[in-house]
């Protein structure tokens, strides 16, 4: 199991560096005009275009370390493209021209908000059918149950050089992986589980405004697959404010990293959480520091009784992005689950749970660092990192998981074709915990890297656009479990577990404001769950109708 020990126990440092940054740029914050909207769903095509846009050079104040983006802040860049468009900072335009049309297009309200601030809008305004997804897939494959025990040595050091900041562990020391990875080929999906055979799914948003200040979304999901139809709300919330500050109340999903596959911290793969937020849906000026996003998330996880242990959470993460330069940005990243049934409660735990502490406290966490900086010179190619840990020794994360990319936004001149690399690896004790049996999942699926811990991930992703909202894509993935950590399995030795994927995905428009997307995608996996000689061929066909989407 997991140790705790006080010379180096989870993330004290960075958990105080980011509420004493907090309290001060909140007192600090330059005033902005809040104007409250409805976030960006994160697999919409908008974050793409902005993308696109950022690597004309259009862009340079964006943050992307703090997702969802709400439509506010999407009218906030797009206004700022548009005049740098105006004022001559590129020289092909065509592209970029299209891409400024049809982003202004998605957010009218916001648009006309923002380059008309003294306007308040409708006191009431209401959007029955705000967005609307369908996706209809057929399934030929199992998902991999990431189950398994690997071997914890302890006696780390830092980047694998030196050792002694965690005790070493006597073997056979086992840290226990739990989880499973959904449906194949389909990550980074709100914790909706297709199985095999044919099946659809319908989202739909509806939107409404209180003058500029309230704004609230309501999006339920019906999934039928075979003779089995459910209901659920995938996201409904109600916000005031906006700005520099705002406070959200509800379910939504979070994205917390720079990571496009995943991030180490917080993704949407997992189904989206009850929460209360505060955050700066925009960025604002702190003396001194630069410019500044911060988000504050409390949840609480659902009830698992696991090994005769009864366990239900609460969950908190803390997230801060800072942008002392124009094309650098660096994050602070913090997640922990806390307190809850089966664990000591009393006060000096539940503090010590809090900002950590010594081995008596009653929590389980992970944090860490990130940056991003964008190279003009390289067409404004961007390289991005993560390192977090489980542990820490002092200030530095120890027991180190990483996430690193490198998109090239226009690999041709005119931005119509780009091209992406990102590689995660996951400590073979990430997303475990003793304390906390169920380990750093939601409903049996990681909150993190949908991969999961134990684990090496290769994503290259190339795509070509032949207009704003025809193009092709191309992924092709290797992930492998096993390389660390294997321990013997009932006197049977665990293999290597190899998957080659290959994905392709043409997106088009159909009328009018309906788009749809067609994607293929299969995967050969060898020794599947880490059982040698079992492998298994996984096939996916998917269909989609979007709606302003």
């Amino acid at each position: 199991m997991k140790q705790n020990n006080s010379k180096f126990k989870i993330q004290r440092s960075v958990y105080v560096l980011s509420v004493s940054a907090l309290i001060i740029l909140l007192f600090a914050a330059a005033p902005l005009h809040a104007l409250s909207s409805a976030n960006i769903p994160l697999d919409s095509p908008l974050y793409s275009y902005l993308e696109k846009l950022a690597g004309f050079g259009l862009i340079t104040s964006d943050m992307s370390g703090i997702k969802p983006f709400n439509k506010a802040e999407v009218a906030r860049l797009l206004l700022e493209a548009e005049q740098n468009l105006v004022a001559g900072k590129v020289t092909n335009t065509v592209f970029a021209a299209e891409l400024i049309r049809q982003v202004r297009s998605m957010i009218p309200r916001e648009v006309t908000l923002r380059e008309n601030p003294e306007r308040k809008g409708p006191h009431l305004d209401y959007d029955p059918l705000a967005s609307l997804r369908l996706r209809s897939l057929w399934l030929d494959g199992v998902p991999r149950n990431y189950r398994r025990d690997v071997y914890d040595p302890g006696n780390d050091g830092v980047f694998g050089i030196g050792s002694g900041l965690r005790p070493k562990n006597p073997y056979p020391s086992a840290a226990h992986q739990r989880g499973t990875e959904g449906t194949p080929l389909l990550e980074n999906n709100n914790g909706v589980i297709h199985e095999a055979g044919f099946s659809s799914e319908l989202r739909w948003g509806s939107e409404w405004y209180l003058g500029d200040q309230v704004a609230g979304l309501l999006e339920p999901s019906v999934l039928a697959s075979g003779d089995d139809t459910s209901v659920r709300l995938n996201r409904g919330y109600v916000k005031w404010g906006g700005g520099s500050v705002e406070l959200e109340a509800g379910k939504d999903e979070n994205w917390l990293g720079q990571g496009y596959r995943g991030n180490i911290t917080l993704t949407n793969n997992a189904d989206n959480f009850t929460q209360v937020k505060i955050s700066s849906p925009e960025p604002f000026d702190v003396k001194y520091l630069g410019t500044m996003k911060y988000a504050l998330i409390m949840s609480r996880f659902e009830t698992t009784t696991i090994d005769g242990s009864l366990r239900q959470p609460w969950f908190y993460a803390v997230k801060l992005s800072i942008k002392p330069l124009e094309n650098l940005e660096v994050g602070f990243n913090l997640g922990r689950q806390v307190g809850g049934p089966g664990v000591n409660n009393s006060f000096g735990d539940t503090l010590r749970g809090l900002i950590g502490g010594t081995s008596a406290d009653n929590s389980n966490g992970l944090a860490g660092f990130e940056a991003r900086y964008r190279l003009p010179w390289l067409r404004n190619s961007e390289i991005y990192g993560e390192l977090s840990g489980e542990d820490t020794a002092l200030f530095w994360p120890i027991v180190e998981s990483y996430v690193a990319g490198l998109y090239l936004p226009r690999l041709t001149d005119d931005g119509r074709n780009d091209l992406r690399f990102e590689f995660f690896q996951g400590n073979q004790i990430l997303y475990t915990h003793g304390t906390f049996p169920g380990g750093y999942l939601y409903k049996n699926m990681p909150i993190g890297h949908s991969q999961g811990g134990a684990t090496q991930d290769f994503f290259f992703r190339g795509s070509h656009w032949f207009n704003v909202r025809n193009n092709v894509a191309l992924e092709y993935i290797y992930t492998n479990r096993g390389m660390v950590g294997r321990i013997p399995v009932d006197g049977v030795p665990q293999a290597i577990e190899r998957k080659h994927a290959g994905r392709i995905f043409w997106s088009l428009p159909l009328y009018a404001d309906l788009d749809g997307q067609l994607g293929y995608g299969v995967e050969k996996i060898t020794n599947l769950d880490l059982k040698d000689g079992q492998d298994r061929t996984n096939q996916l066909l998917k269909f989609e109708l979007r709606y302003k989407y």
